[in-house]
């Protein structure tokens, strides 16, 4: 500055002016080289960073990129340019070097919180990423980075050393403590997810109270997102995964089988015993025939052990309809190359009710892709119902408008009722 003073005054400047248009120039000097710098940085050698980083064969590099690391560090270069060039003005010198200190300080903290970001961004790069998240640890990091960074950048500005002002900050704990309330229990639920292995990103879970039925996306500090099956996205509290109940279908992805549990409502006044007719029929389904000779087999011993009078079809022991579907239903299922043939596989009849006698498909599919899934299961019911009817089987269906529409016409059909009925 006195440099530009002395020139000032050799030009004939009045030296009442030289001192402000000396102290002008040099703001503008110093302005135009931050300007100058920041232009060179961003411009020359970040690109020149980039094409360095897009070369090579690292991935971490790219992440750097990504999250604008050197962007932010380049803001360095002017703070320490305005920094330099204090003692030129030594009237506001201390507020100047201030100034550019804490601008710089916020700056390291920035990147630093930059930083933690590119770490969480490699780590999930990986596959454990998905058993351990650490987000809600790089966001409790973080919280600890703005805190020590705003003490240090207020013990700057003030000219205090920091452990005064570390001192106060006890008789806050209480209001922090309550400020950061969901961040605390978001942190201790988040070590007992990940201790526990409840929840990883790509679970389905399913969280009636909360709205969510579908997949995790994403374990932070306070929240845990889900994507559900309709794309709409729920946010549930990280704590209440430990305090409420959910459901994990991990399990059964992990498995490899989805279970098949859907029951087929067969009308019980359909139901009979076997005619030698309806068994010779029966003997020419491919799956059946040596089962019916089996069975046919056990029963005639049996009756003739115990001297069954047949004649009387009540007595002994007879094949039904019901059970020759059952038992072809169980073959058609093993046969099937839609179902788990190491997982449960079972054909069972539930209590009858107001709906008729339910046969229950347990089984499971051998994929746990929903498409596949629901394809399997929908083949399978579509080829049972078309077969009922084989057995003189009637599936159970509440009656319609249309049922009742027909009525007049079938009962014509039918003809007069003989006299006396």
């Amino acid at each position: 500055m006195i440099f530009l003073r002395n020139r000032l005054l050799g030009y004939g400047v009045d030296p009442a002016w030289a001192d402000l248009l000396a102290a002008i120039l040099l703001v503008l000097i110093v302005t135009l080289l931050c300007i100058l710098a920041n232009f060179i940085s961003k411009q020359v050698v970040i690109r020149l960073i980039t094409h360095f980083v897009r070369k090579n064969k690292f991935r971490w590099d790219n992440v750097l990129l990504e999250r604008k690391v050197f962007h932010k560090l380049s803001h360095f270069v002017p703070a320490i340019i305005v920094y330099y060039f204090a003692s030129a003005f030594p009237t506001y010198q201390k507020a100047i070097e201030t100034l550019a200190i804490t601008y710089m300080m916020i700056v390291a903290f920035s990147v630093i919180n930059r930083l933690l970001s590119v770490f969480n961004d490699i780590y999930q790069t990986y596959e454990i990423s998905k058993s351990k998240p650490i987000k809600g640890y790089i966001q409790v990091a973080k919280i600890i980075v703005i805190i020590i960074g705003t003490i240090l950048v207020i013990a700057n500005l003030v000219g205090e050393s920091p452990v005064i002002l570390l001192s106060g900050i006890g008789a806050l704990s209480a209001v922090f403590m309550l400020v950061f309330k969901d961040s605390l229990l978001g942190l201790v639920a988040g070590v007992q997810l990940s201790a526990t292995d409840m929840v990883r990103v790509g679970d389905w879970i399913e969280m009636p109270k909360y709205g969510a039925d579908g997949d995790v996306i994403d374990i932070s500090l306070n929240t845990v997102m889900v994507r559900n099956f309709d794309r709409t996205v729920t946010m549930i509290p990280s704590y209440a995964l430990i305090s409420d109940s959910f459901i994990n279908w991990r399990g059964m992805q992990e498995s490899g089988g989805r279970r098949i549990k859907r029951a087929l409502y067969i009308d019980t006044s359909s139901i009979m015993f076997c005619t030698e007719e309806m068994i010779e029929h029966y003997k020419g389904i491919h799956f059946l025939k040596d089962y019916l000779l089996e069975r046919e087999a056990e029963i005639k011993e049996y009756n003739q052990i115990n001297q069954v009078d047949r004649s009387n079809r009540v007595n002994g022991r007879a094949l039904t309809n019901i059970g020759v579907f059952r038992e072809y239903i169980q073959q058609y299922l093993r046969r099937h190359p839609g179902i788990h043939q190491e997982m449960t596989l079972m054909v069972r009849q539930l209590a009858p009710g107001e709906n008729g006698l339910p046969i229950e498909i347990y089984a499971f599919a051998n994929s746990t892709q929903w498409t596949y899934y629901e394809t399997v299961q929908a083949d399978i019911f579509d080829h049972l119902f078309a077969v009922a009817g084989e057995f003189g089987l009637r599936v159970f269906q509440n009656p319609t408008g249309s049922d009742f529409k027909w009525l007049p016409e079938r009962a014509e059909k039918a003809g007069p009722k003989p006299e006396g009925e």
